[in-house]
């Protein structure tokens, strides 16, 4: 069966650096840091003291107050990342197409802020006082639920959890339905919004969270000095469609997804396998399915989380994969001024990458300011680089073992 070409046609995203794709594009590019400290918890119980929260977001500017009341965070990340994306695509979901509209929006960990005031509900209050939204607020596939409803998407919808490797996987998911013919249109990334006493609580005990108390510096992907990410919310949502129906509707297109591989470490809960062996599966399976060399990607977006083994073995695996043109490609992570967005990071990212394409520009890595020897490559320092850009490859890797490769193409 011949495999259909599939594109990039809308793209919406709210995130620490800016509350439409615009402004967080801009930012990026200028390395203008989202982090701050931490506002939503009380920072003085906590090792860790920064964060990307969203700033100023009013989710009743893209829909309902009493819609709002009853979504968590994160399902209001989504709709409002997503009513852009569309609107961005210029598609009207019509009652003929509606059937061949899907939604796939992931998450890494759902309603969490949701989860903990209901819980606090019942432990002082009893179950009568616990919300009767409570379970469609808190579970992880409502952000996708909630989107198709309000746009009457009627194709697939789905949510896939795949921890920090979730925006990925489901922007990859949702390329392979239309590529097999299964939907025309795809609305599809991920959300997140983890900023909660809970959340919070258990990446400081597993270590994982900078101590960092500068929001400037904080993240430092690569850089001999970083001791961890930092925690970040959002959500970024592409319209990937058939290359057919954005040519019959005359959609401007952004640029085209051609190959998507997914592994797994089979190897340990929180760590990467010893040499980043998964990552190295997932990148090469994806440039199996896009039927390109290594040395045809100009660009990569790390998964670069600014913790001590990702950085390390990550590096690792790009030499891996891409030999000498390891050393010859850029290489950057975005997280240094978005902090890591969990599930949602790998569709934010996926934005990011296609943005690079278009703009001609290479967003820079933040506060490299002293290279780590065993990290060695082109990192893009500091500041971004124009440059032309006609293939970009985007890893997204999480807890669980899961490691997800995504490449887009300038559109030909």
């Amino acid at each position: 069966m011949e495999k259909r070409r599939v594109v990039i046609t809308g793209l919406g995203a709210v995130t620490p650096c800016g509350n439409n794709l615009d402004t967080t594009w801009n930012n990026v590019i200028n390395g203008i840091s989202g982090v701050s400290e931490v506002t939503r918890i009380d920072k003085d119980q906590f090792p860790a003291k920064v964060a990307g929260e969203l700033k100023n977001f009013n989710p009743e500017d893209f829909f309902d107050k009493k819609e709002a009341r009853r979504m968590d965070k994160f399902t209001q990340y989504a709709m409002a990342a997503s009513l852009m994306a569309v609107k961005d695509a210029n598609l009207e979901i019509t009652d003929e197409i509606a059937p061949r509209v899907g939604v796939w929006i992931g998450s890494g960990i759902g309603g969490m802020e949701t989860h903990e005031e209901q819980h606090r509900n019942f432990l002082e209050k009893g179950y009568r006082r616990v919300s009767p939204f409570y379970v469609p607020m808190m579970i992880a596939d409502m952000a996708a639920g909630q989107v198709s409803i309000a746009l009457g998407a009627k194709g697939i919808n789905a949510c896939t959890v795949t921890a920090c490797a979730s925006g990925a996987n489901s922007v990859g998911d949702a390329f392979k339905v239309i590529q097999r013919g299964d939907a025309d249109y795809m609305i599809t990334g991920g959300t997140e919004a983890p900023i909660t006493n809970m959340a919070f609580a258990g990446f400081c005990m597993a270590k994982a969270l900078s101590t960092n108390p500068d929001p400037k510096t904080a993240s430092r992907p690569f850089d001999l000095n970083r001791d961890g990410f930092v925690m970040g919310e959002g959500a970024g949502i592409l319209v990937l469609e058939s290359l057919e129906t954005a040519l019959s509707r005359g959609a401007k297109i952004y640029a085209e997804i051609v190959g998507y591989g997914a592994t797994g470490d089979a190897y340990h809960i929180t760590a990467p396998a010893p040499g980043g062996e998964g990552g190295v599966r997932a990148m090469r399976q994806a440039l199996q399915d896009a039927g390109i060399k290594p040395e045809d990607i100009d660009y990569m977006n790390a998964h670069g989380t600014s913790t001590d083994y990702n950085d390390k073995y990550e590096t690792m695996a790009i030499k891996e994969v891409f030999g000498e043109h390891a050393y010859k490609m850029a290489v950057s992570s975005t997280k240094s001024v978005t902090g890591h967005l969990l599930g949602a990071a790998g569709a934010v990212e996926a934005i990011f990458s296609v943005k690079a394409i278009t703009d001609g520009v290479i967003p820079p890595t933040m506060n490299l300011e002293t290279p780590d020897p065993e990290c060695d490559l082109d990192y893009v320092p500091n500041q971004a680089r124009k440059q032309e850009v006609k293939t970009v490859l985007s890893n997204s890797l999480g807890f669980g073992g899961h490691n997800v490769s995504l490449i887009f193409k300038k559109y030909e």
